[in-house]
């Protein structure tokens, strides 16, 4: 199976063992604290009650606030416990900054008086030290499973929820209307008091976990996590620790990996060149298309039109952020809320880079094998069918959904989960799976006659294990249910998010990436699978564990946390010798003359190595570390991070691979150079602009005030809707502008090649 003509330092078949080795290491660790998350998740009570036997909230309301909670757009419309979206306000922190504040109230009547007087220094310190003993007290009863609270705090607690009730269920308060301004609510939609209640009760026991200590501890269930000074939520010590510890340990192991670099580096140049030097002309050129190449056309289409798409949402979700649910005054809150809005752009990114990378499968499996399996071209016609239904049906389902058309259940199935990125329904979830295993057998049944072949084994070997790894991983967005604790659904979430898009679909893209570069005898086989292989050990050494950074204040244990640190600064280290890859791609091109026909898909694939040091790595490892993401967690930080590694790593990678494809499905005399550097240039400039003049500025200053003062001030409508925060949010207009010229640039490409007029043969030759 395995190569044999290279060893330089570790021979292909101890590679694969180190690989094999550290994938069944990595993912029994992840699952063994996946059970402790399971096993030490923030209890879910029977029955809240206060100290007379009132009965203040059940389980029954806490677990259906949590799904009206989610049939609103969940994390699309504001957070809990820093996951989400950025107007609307953390309510698990928004919750506990204005229960302090009623309880506090109570506390200063009761000592102080009826009338307002403002409190001494030191009534305020012995009012902060009870705030503190009754709001950080675990009075959970596992026996009964009951949490009991006292008489005050009960008061100070149905204050809270009057606020809430009035803001969700209510146009008449003038100052909850004004609030849902400036969270962006849909216009139209309320639900009723009852409803409003119990998700009162579903944001009570958010934020009672993000104040309570753990039984015979000292922290929160969710690590003292958001910072608030009210009630004692401060960074604990092994947020300290264990961020010094990641530093230290990125700072270690880059440079460890630097030296083997620099120390393999002229080994590698020997090996680098095929055996019998460069291809003098484009090997492809003359590669047999077959009835299923031809087919994936339409998948690259799709690609361009869901990127349009995604591209007018994002312009209309960030105007939201300025005149809440207004676009230039035009009331298009009433048709497309906020919620919505921002659900379809998530949700589109997703769809059109997986789209482009599924398209790209489909295309190269033939070209390797040289030949298309019986129905190969039915299934590809069939897949691509399913893919509309299933963008189509999700998004119809989300906006019935938020609109309350269904009931809970029917939501859940149909309409909108409420967790972002895996949104839609559980039976469109269901359906895409379903389409992704038959992706993976037409995937497979195309490419195995090239490992039969005996050439390129071990890179065909990793494409084909990744493809199946894309099929299956996406399962474990099923693994939790209608009513599943909110702890074990975002372990479970990240698996999707980060482990799926960020980890199988990127070993895909490289080994598929790698064997263009040796089918167009640019690269030898041997040094590309080594080079794969070794990247893949590296990447899923940290990319797999470091999945753990997402969950520091999930109500997870410190053990997370601990994981999480070190593992996700093992995930930048292999960004830090990024130079060497993009200098050998360099002397790739530089090798051949005829490369200039592929010019365009290089130079999609070059900038997706600037990105993933910039977005994946720089701007990573700025929000990773536990004391950075403890108060900077669901502020711009994020966006701008995920703008920068989502679009700019695995955006400009979906469109390489799609360019690469279309470079054999386009004639010469339609390919239009002029677009794809307009495009090319559009993009990266468009994204740089973005984040430089927009979302990062705006993540530092939101950090500052989560610093100084408290994250709930960082969130709250006074910063988000204040003078700096707008005039950040205007100063990402010629960012947007540019970065849309780019994306119209590919429209015309597209419409130029399929149709426009061709060139003719004069102006063709003098293009050349």
């Amino acid at each position: 199976m395995f190569d044999k003509d290279y060893d330089v330092t570790f021979s292909l078949k101890r590679l694969w063992i180190f690989l094999a080795v550290g994938m069944v290491l990595s993912f029994g660790v992840l699952l063994f604290f996946g059970a402790e998350i399971y096993r030490l998740k923030p209890p879910i009570p029977d029955m809240v009650v206060s100290d007379n036997g009132d009965i203040i909230y059940t389980k029954d309301d806490i677990e259906e606030g949590q799904n009206v909670w989610q049939s609103l757009g969940g994390m699309q419309q504001g957070s809990v416990w820093g996951h989400g979206s950025y107007v609307a306000p953390d309510w698990s922190t928004d919750w506990l900054h204005r229960e302090a504040l009623a309880l506090l109230d109570v506390y200063h009547r009761d000592r102080v008086g009826s009338g307002y007087t403002p409190p001494s220094d030191e009534q305020r310190a012995f009012l902060q030290v009870l705030i503190e003993d009754e709001m950080r007290r675990n009075r959970y009863n596992p026996a009964n499973e009951t949490i009991t609270i006292s008489d005050d705090r009960a008061i100070a607690v149905r204050h809270v929820e009057d606020h809430f009730t009035r803001l969700f269920s209510s146009y008449d308060n003038i100052d909850g209307q004004n609030l849902r301004d400036d969270y962006a609510f849909p216009p139209n939609i309320l639900i009723t008091p009852d409803q409003a209640k119990k998700l009162s009760a579903f944001f009570f026991w958010t934020s009672w976990s993000s104040v309570t200590n753990r039984p015979d501890d000292t922290i929160s269930y969710t690590s003292n996590w958001p910072h608030e000074p009210l009630v004692g939520n401060q960074p604990t010590g092994a947020a300290f620790i264990w961020t010094i510890v990641s530093i230290l340990l990125l700072l270690g192991c880059a440079g460890a990996l630097c030296f083997y670099y620099v120390r393999q580096y002229d080994l590698w140049r020997e090996r680098i060149v095929p055996e019998g030097g460069a291809a003098t002309k484009n090997p492809l050129a003359n590669a047999k298309l077959t009835p299923s190449m031809r087919a994936t056309a339409k998948y690259f289409w799709v690609v361009v039109a869901l990127m349009v798409a995604q591209v007018a949402l994002g312009i209309l979700t960030a105007h939201y952020a300025v005149e809440g649910q207004d676009l230039y005054g035009i009331p298009l809150a009433e048709f497309i809320p906020y919620s919505i809005s921002r659900t379809w752009h998530t949700q589109l990114a997703v769809f059109w880079i997986a789209t482009a990378w599924l398209g790209t499968g489909l295309f190269m499996a033939p070209l390797l094998s040289g030949k298309d399996p019986a129905y190969q071209t039915l299934g590809v016609n069939f897949l691509w069918l399913c893919l509309i239904i299933i963008v189509v049906g999700s998004f119809a389902g989300e906006w019935l959904g938020v609109n309350q058309f269904f009931s809970r259940t029917m939501n859940f199935w149909f309409g909108h989960q409420g967790y972002e990125y895996v949104d839609l329904g559980r039976f469109w979830q269901i359906f895409l799976f379903i389409g992704l295993l038959l992706w993976t057998g037409l995937v497979l049944r195309a490419l195995y006659p090239a490992l039969k072949g005996g050439h390129n084994r071990s890179l065909i070997a990793l494409t084909l294990l990744s493809a199946v790894a894309i099929g299956l991983l996406y399962g474990a967005g099923l693994l939790w249910g209608q009513n599943t604790h909110i702890s074990v659904m975002e372990y479970w979430r990240w698996w999707v998010v980060h482990l799926w898009v960020e980890g199988v679909f990127e070993v895909f893209a490289t080994a598929i990436i790698a064997l263009i570069f040796v089918n167009l005898k640019l690269l030898r086989a041997s040094t590309a699978a080594v080079a794969v292989i070794f990247a893949t050990i590296i990447f899923m050494a940290g990319g797999v564990l470091g999945t753990f950074h997402h969950l520091y204040w999930s109500g997870t244990p410190i053990g997370v946390l601990a994981l999480g640190a070190v593992f996700s600064a093992l995930e930048v280290v292999p960004l830090l010798v990024i130079g060497f890859e993009a200098y050998q791609t360099h002397k790739l091109e530089q090798n051949t003359q005829w490369i200039n026909h592929y010019k365009w898909p290089l130079n999609f694939f070059a900038s997706v190595l600037f990105w993933n040091l910039v977005g994946a790595g720089l701007l990573g490892f700025f929000i990773n570390p536990p004391l950075a993401l403890y108060y900077m967690q669901g502020l711009n930080s994020t966006p701008a991070h995920g703008h920068a590694a989502m679009f700019g790593v695995y955006g400009l990678l979906g469109i390489g691979l799609m360019l690469f494809c279309l470079r054999s499905l386009i004639p010469d005399n339609r390919w239009s150079d002029k677009w794809l550097q307009q495009a090319f240039w559009g993009l990266n400039i468009g994204l740089a602009m973005m984040l430089g003049l927009s979302l990062i500025p705006q993540g530092i200053y939101q950090a500052y005030i989560s610093f100084t003062e408290s994250y709930w001030l960082a969130r709250a409508p006074e910063t988000i809707h204040g003078p700096v925060m707008t005039a950040l949010v205007w100063a990402r207009v010629p960012g947007d502008i540019v970065f849309s010229w780019g994306i119209f640039s590919i429209v015309m490409f597209m419409y130029r090649a399929y149709f426009g007029e061709p060139v003719n043969e004069k102006e063709q030759t003098a293009k050349a």
